[in-house]
């Protein structure tokens, strides 16, 4: 799973501008473009975002790991 790509579906999902959601993180535009190249992601991070999108990124790692095999 490539977090980073998933984060930068969402923001446009919700029709935001990087720089809107610079804004709100409380970042540049750049730190913005190296989250959305990301394939991990600090959890107080990944927290946060999930607030401003409102979308339960945390999930789809759950979904993730019940899908691998052992």
């Amino acid at each position: 799973m490539h977090i980073g790509e998933i984060i930068q579906q969402k923001v446009k999902e919700k029709g935001m501008t990087v720089a809107g959601f610079a804004k709100i993180l409380n970042c540049s535009r750049a730190n913005v473009y190296k989250i959305y190249a990301k394939y991990s992601i600090d959890t107080s991070v990944l927290k946060h975002i999930s607030k401003i999108l409102e979308f339960d990124f945390f999930k789809l790692y759950s979904e993730e790991l019940n899908d691998e095999k052992v």
